[in-house]
């Protein structure tokens, strides 16, 4: 299994303050977690001790429902990281949402998704990237403070239109007590569904100087970062951005690059991958991209990755799925 793409990520350091809150020791949680005592000062943690703390706390709690419903409560919205300041003093609900899911690159692993689709707006929480997800008590917390966001930036108890969980979130009926709807778990995906008549409302916490402060600072830092990201990273989206053109080889991608073909095999192999490996994994990634719009056909889909018959798509895709194309798009519009 692949790490994530970034391996350093920012603690939000509110999550101990949270902790204090709530009466809990952050030493508890950090030795409970393995990590030295120093995690709680360091703003920067490896993806293993990010997951790792918040499984410790989850396990401190004993019921995942509880552990999310209790830190979203507790966490103050003083300590909201920029990333979350932003969405928190935006014009209104939808303003909050696409700055929230924009900003949220800043803050890896997890990365949201939204769309909006008839009387309804979706948020999906996917992870950057999607080989290795996060432990259930994150899941909760995440779409858990989407909600949240809306009911302090509104001052209303906004509710939600339906959850749904991959896995297991312990005490259904807290967790539908709080989101004030149904939830569903074992679903192929983790997902807050939103009624959209609630994403125009506007938000009492909203403040245009502030905005005007941080929107520039994020941008920038979101630029930076998309510009200073991985190897791995800046190979797979000249892939993705080169498929249709045909045959991609090794040399084409290091050009672009600006160094020889040796090299960048080299610092593909110290970073424990190839490029064939990343080349069979960019055609996945993108192929179902590609199958969830209705609007291609699976034969423009063979086409736009590159490759030069439907059927060798077809058989790519068994060995990465274990279904056909067509079987995996019927299965995710049946889904949603």
């Amino acid at each position: 299994m692949m790490s994530l793409a970034s391996d350093h990520i920012k603690f939000p350091q509110g999550f101990w303050e949270g902790l204090n809150q709530l009466g809990i020791s952050a030493p508890d949680i950090a030795r409970k977690a393995r990590l030295p005592l120093t995690v709680m000062t360091e703003p920067v943690v490896t993806a293993a001790q990010y997951f790792a703390i918040w499984q410790a706390y989850n396990d401190y709690i004993g019921d995942t429902a509880g552990a999310i419903i209790k830190l979203v409560n507790a966490f103050a919205t003083a300590q909201y990281p920029p990333a979350a300041l932003a969405p928190y003093h935006a014009r209104n609900y939808r303003d909050a949402l696409i700055r929230m899911t924009r900003y949220k690159k800043l803050c890896p692993p997890e990365n949201l998704r939204i769309s909006e689709n008839g009387e309804f707006c979706t948020i999906e929480l996917t992870w950057q990237p999607t080989e290795q997800s996060g432990p259930p008590i994150l899941v909760g917390i995440t779409l858990a403070y989407l909600l949240e966001l809306g009911r302090r930036g509104t001052g209303e108890l906004l509710t939600a239109r339906s959850v749904e969980f991959s896995q297991p979130m312990g005490d259904m009926h807290d967790l539908e007590a709080y989101f004030g709807c149904r939830i569903r778990t074992g679903a192929q995906g983790n997902r807050l569904t939103l009624h959209r008549r609630d994403l125009d409302r506007p938000f009492v916490s909203y403040n245009e100087e502030l905005l005007e402060i941080l929107t520039p600072i994020l941008d920038r830092s979101l630029d930076e970062q998309q510009c200073s990201g991985s190897i791995i990273e800046k190979v797979k989206w000249i892939m993705k951005r080169s498929l249709t053109g045909g045959r991609l080889d090794i040399r084409t991608v290091a050009g672009e690059l600006r160094m020889s073909d040796r090299t960048l095999q080299r610092r593909l192999t110290d970073e424990g991958t190839s490029f064939k490996h990343l080349l069979t994994q960019s055609r996945h990634e993108q192929a179902l991209e590609y199958l969830a719009d209705p609007s291609l056909s699976i034969k423009e889909v063979a086409f736009l990755l590159g490759y030069e018959d439907q059927n060798s798509f077809y058989r790519a895709f068994r060995v990465w799925a274990g279904d056909t194309p067509s079987n995996w798009r019927a299965r995710h519009q049946d889904t949603g």
